[in-house]
Formats: structure tokens, sequence, C-alpha cells
């Protein structure tokens, strides 16, 4: 059942309407954050050790042709363990973490094994998304103002009415574009 609205809150002779607007697409890039944590008592010597296996890691991923490799994150924490319920202080944990973009999807495995092989104890994240969402967000939103026009007019049709189509005012509410992932497991 169609819901009015008070004649105060919108001008006379307006219809306020909701269009949609989706594009499917197939992405281009893969943005993969992995690294290495490691824990000690000596924070000189966690650091070393954690540098030496990230440039492992960076010179193995390097070897296979991957260029596109920066620092997402390195964090320095106390490290605590419980002990009969108490917190123990057991040094420090140093994580760091790489961001790899590459354009070759079919190479995501091959990516994180080289680096597992290096050292790497921690895949975060992975994300297949596209190098140029600006363009596909447009053309999302121009099929949302074409969806909104064509309610517009199914409306004035059936109150039998002539109507200019044109919006007067159109209010951006939109989400950010999420990629769909398809996970398949081979038995």
């Amino acid at each position: 059942m169609a819901e009015s609205i008070n004649s105060h809150m919108l001008p006379l002779n307006s219809m306020m309407l909701v269009g949609q607007g989706q594009v499917s697409i197939i992405p281009d890039l893969v943005v993969i954050r992995l690294g290495v944590q490691q824990a000690g008592e000596d924070l000189e010597v966690v650091q070393s050790q954690n540098a030496q296996t990230s440039e492992a890691i960076l010179d193995a991923l390097k070897q296979m042709g991957v260029k596109e490799i920066k620092t997402f994150q390195y964090t320095i924490d106390k490290y605590y363990e419980p002990e009969n319920g108490t917190p123990v202080d057991k040094g420090y944990s140093v994580r760091n973490i790489l961001e790899i973009r590459t354009k070759e999807l079919s190479s995501v495995g091959q990516i994180i094994d080289t680096a597992v092989n290096a050292g790497s104890n921690m895949v975060d994240f992975i994300s297949f998304e596209v190098s140029n969402p600006n363009q596909y967000y447009e053309q999302a939103l121009n099929l949302a103002v074409m969806n909104e026009i064509e309610k517009a007019k199914s409306v004035a049709r059936n109150l039998e009415i002539k109507i200019n189509p044109v919006p007067a005012k159109i209010i951006e509410n939109s989400s950010v574009p999420r990629p769909f992932q398809s996970f398949q497991r081979e038995l």
C-alpha cells in the first residue's frame, strides 16, 4: 500500500521516488595483504628477525615478478601471556604486513605459496577488485536515475496525469560497491 506524505514536506504536484541501478563486472585486480608476526623478550632481536623474514618474503616475490609491493602496516606491541589468570609480560610482538597488487589474478595461489615458503606466517586479506571503480559507479548511478524516471512515468500513467519526468532534486544515497566473491572447492 502506498503511503502519502504530508503536503508540507513536498512541493505541490511532486513525487518522491527511489531508483536503483546495478552493474556487474569482472574483477581485473587482486589485493593481497600478508606478512610476518614474531614475538620475543628482546625487542631489538624480534625486530631484526622480523626484518630478515620480511626481506626474504620481498626478495622471493620480486624474483617471481611481483612489482607492486608496499608496507601496509608495521606495529610493535607489548606481548602478554596469561599465567594463573594474570597477564605476564613476555616481551614484544612485531608485525609487518605487506600489500601486493597485481592484475595477474591467476597468480594469487603462487604469490601466497611463495610468501609462506619465504617465511610469511600471516595472510590477512585477499580482495578481487576493479582498477577503475568510478566508471562503473557512474554507470550504476545513471541506471538508478533512469529507473526512477521510469517509475515516475508509470505512476503518472496510472494516475492519468502529465508530468515532466526530469528530477528536480536528486539525493545520492548509495552504498560502497562490494565485490561478490564466489569460492569453489574441488574435492
